[in-house]
């Protein structure tokens, strides 16, 4: 199989705060024609840094050395003119996060045609067509209609299909796709990962795929590098990675999934969350009176009990209501229907009285490094609720905010260190260890694994799932993740467009979904259909 892409001995290096940080060692390996290669490792171990260096797309000053060719020719060193010929035209990139990769004052078509107009020189009538041919090809239906969309119109799996329609607008060679899919639901995942196998057989491109999920590696690679530490430890075809890994890290990889089951609920726990018939509408107003014309049933009819000790799972993509549903639990959105917590209607509790249940109600959410503030130590992060609540009588507050670090494995010397010190993995301990350290009855987790790679999600389960055995915590676990769901929840809540389509018990939901919706979610998720 001849060799689109070649990379040979690279090394790369960065200043970063006076020091020389080598973020890629002497990685080696090829892409072959109509083959996917997948590279696969964790935050920090080198893998965007390792595609962005085969069109030279790094910061200036950055050391590179070792060669990457492109059909023979020479990437590293190439001058400006020639790195602009090949990028964008013969090797196109698919990011993370389309809603930051896509201009947000531009239409669709604006930026599908300025790439038409500067590779090709196509404008006017051919571009139009042009347009709405790359559309149709990645699946936005009525592509005709989008053209004057703006990305903050389209969803997110709509997004990622202009992403990919961008990549492909000038006929490339080679496609690489830097997590394509980490921010999208599980069904749309599977949607655009059906994509881009579907547009490799047809357009035959070759695919350089970089992710730190092996479930999509297993899916889609035909070759796999494993890279850590800014290394490749081991590389081989992906049916043998899989069978026979040889490298310990990735064995750890492999070994890294969410397993188990949660401990069983204490018998007589009592109840610390109730819900009847909730719903959260938000009007619609039109016209000089604004008057309301109709209703965003955010959430319908929402019924749900927790107990100490237990967990809730609400499943579903984004827009069916799940964060909604759990903000009006918090009262923090106004809904319609009993909110019972620990045995008191919140219904007609004023300001002050809603102070006093809050202690007992927290959040941990899913970007720890955006709900922590940057301007703060750690230490100060998590006493923050002590500082609102007030101090346990009798207790130093550092002595506290050291026992709750510790807890959640965090050494306490690291009190006086800020955010961006940390790992991602041990951001979300910090934003845990603050929710916690109020000793809370309930605790609402939205959405706390999504964002971490896979070893780190491991360790975190397994941390909820011990504070929750500790502390008899009630947990409302939120996620479209659903191996993680089922580690972690006793019954599971499934939700579409504000709607509860099914709910029970974790093993009846997963053994036997009733729903059509549900059956749906789990072939996405698992495959297969098989859980």
């Amino acid at each position: 199989m001849s060799a689109v892409l070649t990379v040979s001995n690279l090394t790369v290096r960065f200043r970063q705060d006076g020091r020389v940080v080598e973020a890629v060692k002497g990685v080696s390996f090829a892409v072959g024609k109509g083959e996917t290669v997948a590279l696969v490792g964790e935050s920090g171990s080198g893998k965007s840094v390792t595609a962005l260096s085969t069109v030279s797309l790094l910061p200036e000053g950055t050391d590179v050395q070792g060669s990457v060719r492109y059909l023979g020719t020479e990437m590293v060193g190439a001058s400006e003119a020639a790195l602009r010929k090949v990028r964008g035209n013969d090797i196109s990139f698919i990011f993370q996060e389309p809603m930051t990769s896509l201009n947000p004052l531009h239409t669709i078509e604006k930026q599908l045609g300025e790439s038409l107009a500067l590779h090709q020189g196509l404008t006017g009538i051919a571009a139009r067509a042009r347009i709405i041919d790359l559309l149709q090809k990645v699946g936005i239906a009525e592509a005709e209609s989008r053209l004057q969309a703006y990305p903050h119109q389209l969803s997110g799996g709509q997004r990622q299909r202009v992403m990919i329609a961008m990549a492909l607008a000038n006929g490339p060679e080679l496609l690489v796709a830097d997590e394509p899919t980490t921010a999208l639901d599980v069904t749309i995942q599977a949607q655009i990962l059906e994509l881009l196998a579907d547009l490799k057989r047809r357009e035959g491109l070759s695919l350089l795929f970089i992710t730190h999920d092996l479930g999509i590696v297993r899916r889609i690679a035909d070759r796999v590098c494993v890279m850590q530490g800014g290394e490749i430890v081991e590389q081989g075809p992906a049916a043998e990675i899989f069978a026979n890994p040889q490298h310990p890290y990735t064995q750890k990889l492999l070994a890294a999934e969410a397993k188990g089951l949660p401990g069983p609920v204490p018998e007589g726990a009592p109840e610390v969350i109730r819900t009847e018939h909730l719903r959260v509408w938000f009007p619609i107003t039109a016209g000089l009176l604004r008057r309301t014309v109709g209703h965003v049933k955010a959430v319908n009819d929402a019924t749900l009990s927790v107990r100490a000790g237990e967990t809730l799972g609400i499943v579903g993509e984004s827009g069916s209501g799940k964060t909604t549903l759990a903000l009006a639990i918090l009262r923090l959105t106004q809904s319609d229907g009993p909110v019972v917590f620990m045995g008191r209607d919140l219904r007609d509790a004023g300001r002050s009285a809603m102070r006093d249940v809050r202690r007992n109600m927290q959040v941990v959410f899913q970007d720890p490094f955006g709900s922590l503030s940057p301007r703060m130590t750690a230490g100060e992060i998590i006493a923050e609720g002590l500082g609102v609540h007030g101090v346990e009588p009798g207790r130093d507050r550092r002595e506290m905010v050291a026992a709750i670090m510790a807890e959640v494995g965090l050494d306490p010397a690291w009190m006086a260190r800020y955010p961006h010190e940390f790992s991602g993995g041990q951001r979300q301990r910090i934003a845990i260890a603050r929710a916690m350290i109020l000793r809370p009855k309930l605790v609402v987790l939205d959405e706390p694994t999504s964002a971490l790679d896979m070893t780190v999600q491991v360790q975190i389960v397994d941390l909820l799932r011990d504070l929750q055995r500790k502390w008899g915590l009630a947990y409302i676990f939120i996620s479209h993740d659903l191996r993680v769901v089922r580690a972690l929840s006793h019954k599971v809540m499934v939700m579409k467009s504000g709607d509860v389509v099914e709910s029970g018990t974790s093993e009846a939901v997963f053994s036997n979904p009733q729903s059509s919706y549900t059956r749906a979610l789990m072939a996405a998720a698992f495959g297969d259909g098989n859980t």
